[in-house]
């Protein structure tokens, strides 16, 4: 009986102890951050080394496009050949101390989405609007997220909360701004707030929907949600007043949010940056390395609606964003999924 119990416990540890099969890590041998956020990743989710990849890159934010193609791009696309891993893989994560973006205006993460082919253009995104989970095998290409932030203890702690992330009611603050409803380019995303709103009410989260002129901060945040510096009454001092707890996330649309995701902000002007979100505690966060334009945003409706609907934090953004290969980034761990059903995945 009591070498049964012991082999029954042997078991469940190994079982617990299974990583994920969907999940490349992809660090650059550069950086001695991006080698220490991989492997802490992949210590914290139990990934085994045949998902772990190190590629040898540039460690500069910004890179050309022919060093994309020939230092990240191609290395990627090889070892997902040459491994097998090419159909198993839905998921590629990135770690701090690899380029966000090449001088033709790419985003490296949003363009490695299709790693296997050398595009020139934006993409529409098949994943647009779903509602199911996500696979490489369905949609032909990968949802890629980066684990970053101003400092390594900032990439590291988006691991550790998506890992704390419970299923909260809230708080979710969405702050539109009223005078955005007088621009037809603009109105919709205020369409989209207002209708996000609504659809987590009728769910029975905590929301606040500001409609005034007004940009606010909250603590206990869950979701959020607003036009970060573009918006008319935005202030430095109250963005960084906010506050998430583990399993949050978060858009602006604000269209240079991650033009770095340095301190070395050469900007001009307040401007309200993701990394600052994820100091201040966000577990995923969208951002933007270079104009992406407003149909680029995601939609608040869409993120909200899949997230709390137990899709995990990559299908949620992407679900709600029109393009790939563009200019879009993702901070967080891919497969947080605090509202996910036990055994659903």
């Amino acid at each position: 009986m009591l070498v049964c119990t012991f082999i029954m416990a042997v078991c469940a540890c190994a079982v617990c102890a299974a990583g994920p099969g969907n999940v490349l890590v992809v660090m650059n041998g550069n950086s001695p951050d991006s080698i220490a956020v991989g492997k802490y990743y992949a210590a914290k989710r139990h990934i085994d080394a045949k998902y772990l990849l190190k590629i040898t890159c540039p460690t500069d934010e910004v890179i050309k496009d022919s060093v994309f193609e020939s230092s990240i791009r191609k290395p990627v696309a090889a070892y997902l050949k040459k491994s097998g891993l090419a159909d198993k893989i839905d998921y590629i994560v990135l770690t701090r101390g690899i380029p966000i973006k090449t001088e033709e205006h790419w985003g490296v993460d949003s363009a490695l989405t299709i790693p296997a082919v050398n595009c020139d253009s934006q993409m529409n995104n098949p994943y647009y609007q779903e509602r199911k989970h996500f696979s490489h095998a369905e949609y032909g290409m990968y949802l890629v997220t980066r684990l970053d932030g101003l400092t390594l203890s900032d990439a590291k702690a988006l691991v550790d909360r998506a890992l704390a992330a419970k299923p909260r009611k809230g708080l979710f603050l969405l702050d539109l701004h009223p005078w955005r409803d007088t621009q037809p380019g603009y109105a919709f995303v205020n369409e989209g707030m207002r209708s996000a709103a609504q659809m987590l009410k009728s769910k029975k989260f905590n929301v606040e929907l500001e409609e005034t002129k007004d940009f606010v901060a909250r603590t206990g945040l869950m979701g959020y949600y607003s036009w970060g510096s573009n918006d008319g009454s935005y202030s430095q001092e109250t963005y960084n007043k906010l506050r998430f707890v583990p399993g949050s996330i978060a858009e602006t649309a604000q269209s240079t949010s991650a033009y770095t995701l340095t301190s070395k902000r050469t900007l001009a002007g307040n401007r309200s940056y993701i990394t600052d979100l994820v100091a201040q505690g966000v577990t995923g966060v969208k951002g933007y390395v270079y104009e992406p334009y407003a149909t680029a945003i995601a939609d608040a409706d869409i993120l909200f609606d899949r997230y709390t609907s137990g899709m995990n934090l990559a299908e949620s953004f992407y679900a709600a964003s029109r393009f790939v290969h563009w200019r879009d980034i993702v901070l967080g761990d891919p497969l947080c999924a605090p509202y996910a059903r036990a055994g659903s995945r």
